[in-house]
């Protein structure tokens, strides 16, 4: 993925008619009423007054969540590219063998759906030799729907989205992300350090889950800066296309080059980027 992209004025532009990128248009509205479905499917299960009494509960509810989701996703996408594989875990890291690839989080946030509340989406993106090139994040309890192709934009419904404006790191609205339970302890540590660094350098700080919601809000302009100390392929993807595909600054905390193969992940607008990237680098 490139560090920047630059905004275009329609879902298509003249350099974005291959035959790939043509297919992938058509594909859209596949993967939109696909995740529309499953949206419908665990508002069903939604309850803001859950019952779970132990870490066993938790857990079963998570599974059976992915499971009713999933069930609904995997068959029409499958059907709309027949060979793109799938990746089945959820959890998973690092570069994918070539050619297409469906990377789903069937309910990203789902920790929030089985405690009653309302942070949750669904999301699939087409990865192409390592390249995500379509996404789709639908959030069923609002209705909305983010949708960006690779070279094409990234929009809220049919609206164009772009990335904050701003110019200084200390009117920013920046976030972080817990990845996963059970991260190890030298991640812990780095969450902590740069939550303590950033806190003396942006105006407010969040840190919650699931990272693609504060993805979407950095696409949109609403938050400006976006970091993790992870690289769970399923919980960045989506958002790491949306931001660039909005004008963003998609790399690692570094600000190298952010690949499947990074250590971590830093989505900002374009302006704050360089500030970002030198707190971020105090991190060690």
């Amino acid at each position: 993925m490139s560090t920047h992209s630059e905004p275009s004025s329609s879902h298509a532009t003249p350099g974005d008619r291959s035959p790939a990128s043509a297919e992938d248009e058509s594909l859209l509205p596949t993967v939109v009423a696909a995740l529309s479905a499953a949206g419908e499917r665990l508002v069903g299960r939604f309850s803001t007054a859950p019952r779970l009494a132990s870490r066993e509960d938790v857990f079963a509810a998570l599974a059976a969540n992915d499971a009713v989701s999933l069930d609904v996703i995997r068959e029409p996408l499958s059907r709309a590219r027949p060979g793109a594989r799938w990746v089945e875990d959820e959890l998973e890291r690092g570069p994918l063998p070539p050619g297409e690839w469906w990377v789903t989080d069937a309910v990203e946030g789902n920790i929030n759906h089985v405690h009653g509340m309302t942070d949750w989406c669904v999301t699939a993106t087409l990865v192409r030799d390592n390249e995500p090139v379509l996404t789709v994040v639908h959030l069923p309890l609002s209705g909305e729907t983010y949708t960006a192709r690779k070279g094409a934009g990234a929009y809220l419904g049919t609206r164009r989205i772009q990335a904050s404006t701003k110019t200084q790191l200390d009117a920013a609205f920046v976030g972080t992300s817990q990845a996963m339970p059970g991260e190890d302890q030298e991640t812990y540590r780095r969450i902590g350090q740069s939550v303590t660094a950033m806190l003396g350098s942006a105006l407010v700080l969040r840190v919650s889950v699931p990272a693609t919601l504060q993805l979407v809000q950095v696409a949109a302009g609403r938050m400006d800066v976006f970091w993790q100390y992870s690289q769970i392929l399923s919980g960045l993807l989506a958002g790491a296309l949306l931001v660039a595909e909005a004008g963003g600054a998609v790399t690692d905390t570094r600000g190298n080059r952010w690949s499947l193969a990074s250590e971590d992940f830093l989505a900002a607008a374009p302006q704050l980027h360089a500030g970002a990237v030198g707190v971020l680098s105090t991190v060690r």
